[in-house]
């Protein structure tokens, strides 16, 4: 893989030409406008082919693959075109294997609303070796909340990957809640109530795995939090499942703040098979901005939590997002609304506005102007941006990424995964 930036004047077909691939690949790759228009900055992700098939009349995926010693989702990955699909049509050509392939593995959990759209799904879970639908809440007594997850089960499955439950501290109104977590924290009933709602509807829906994130919680909840994943990975084990835990992106054990006192590192990691580190935010809707995830902030959490927790066991928080400042900033009345990468260029497009690189933080950004007169200022993630931050898994012994979240297209961010990691079934 190489990551081209476009220069003024360039196009895909001259992109193309230069790095000897094909045109229309190298634009169905790239989510590139009918029209072909490209921003000055944005990146495209080049990838060689090395073997290439023809489909012929009357071919399946599934005998494609039998043929040339691969799998159906190893094409689905090869080829972003078919979105996870399996029309073909006679004279259409797959690509087998790139040149360069991954030599390193990794695990990628995505997180997806029931509401994602299902063409954007089936495309995306061929990248994912799990997907969390996103989220079992708790009640106000202490039960499970419901969540409308058979469209994401059967898509998951069908793509060959792995469903895992999602169990927040989420209410009816959409928010956390840490009244919600003391209650299953610590009353013993309640507790035992929520664990076995939990056991039956994880053995019923046939879910891989329990992925548990509760936040927001005191500092006085950090021991019985801890307490109760290992409750939950006890039982999970015992059915072959496994836990899993998220963790707000401290940087020291004493780190203040209701976001962080009741995470404490090296007891989530014990309790836990595997914790994700929540990389991301810096940059969110209310501050001012600024990359979601610059890369030396992302470098000082995993510094500390590889320090707590054995690495294999961590997840880097890896944002696929990015947010859209009205200027000037004031705190408490300003508020950014989160975009897609792929919108965060076609702004770029829109307003012919070059976009442009923060080499410390590692991440694209730009500002326009509205039709209003309003200034604005838009950081989101590019093939570079991604590429910096997926390196970290294999640089730190990582078990791999979880991505929030897989709602918002952009091509970019699965052939940069495909491309950097064989993603482990």
């Amino acid at each position: 893989m190489t990551i081209h930036v476009v220069k003024a004047g360039e196009t895909v077909s001259s992109i193309a030409a230069a790095y000897g691939v094909d045109p229309g690949r190298l634009a169905s790759d790239n989510t590139v406008p009918p029209d072909g228009s490209l921003a000055v900055g944005q990146t495209l992700v080049i990838r060689f082919p090395q073997q290439l098939h023809v489909v012929r009349s009357g071919e399946t995926l599934t005998a494609i693959a039998a043929a040339h010693g691969t799998t159906v989702r190893q094409l689905w990955q090869n080829n972003w075109d078919l979105g996870g699909g399996q029309e073909l049509l006679p004279g259409q050509t797959l690509v087998i294997s790139y040149r360069d392939e991954p030599r390193t593995s990794a695990v990628f959990n995505g997180y997806a609303y029931p509401f994602i759209d299902r063409t954007l799904l089936d495309a995306e879970l061929p990248y994912l070796s799990c997907l969390s639908p996103f989220t079992y809440g708790i009640s106000a007594s202490g039960g499970l909340l419901p969540l409308e997850a058979d469209v994401l089960l059967t898509a998951a499955r069908q793509r060959g990957t792995r469903p895992v439950m999602h169990l927040s501290t989420l209410t009816e109104n959409g928010q956390f809640d840490a009244q919600r977590a003391a209650l299953v924290l610590t009353d013993a009933a309640a507790q035992d109530r929520l664990a076995e709602e939990l056991r039956q509807l994880l053995l019923r829906r046939g879910y891989a795995g329990l992925d548990v994130d509760f936040e927001f919680l005191p500092g006085d909840l950090a021991a019985p939090y801890a307490a109760f994943l290992g409750r939950l990975r006890r039982m999970v084990n015992a059915h072959g499942l496994f836990l899993w835990a998220a963790l707000a992106p401290k940087t020291s054990a004493e780190q203040a703040g209701t976001l962080y006192e009741g995470h404490d590192y090296a007891a989530v990691g014990a309790a836990a098979d595997g914790v994700l580190v929540m990389t991301y935010e810096w940059g969110y809707t209310a501050g001012p901005p600024m990359a979601v995830s610059p890369l030396p902030n992302v470098r000082a959490v995993l510094n500390y939590a590889v320090a707590e927790i054995p690495p294999e066991k961590l997840f880097l928080g890896l944002s696929n997002y990015g947010y859209d400042w009205p200027l000037p900033f004031v705190r408490g009345v300003t508020r950014a609304p989160s975009i897609s990468n792929q919108h965060a260029i076609q702004l770029a497009l829109r307003n012919g506005i070059a976009i442009q690189y923060d080499e410390t933080a590692q991440a694209p950004f730009f500002h326009y102007t509205d039709e209003s007169g309003t200034v604005h200022e838009v950081w989101f993630e590019d093939a570079r941006s991604l590429s910096a931050r997926l390196s970290l898994i294999a640089e730190y012994g990582l078990q791999g990424a979880g991505i929030w979240n897989a709602m918002r297209p952009f091509s970019q961010t699965w052939l940069t995964i495909a491309s950097l990691y064989n993603v482990r079934d």
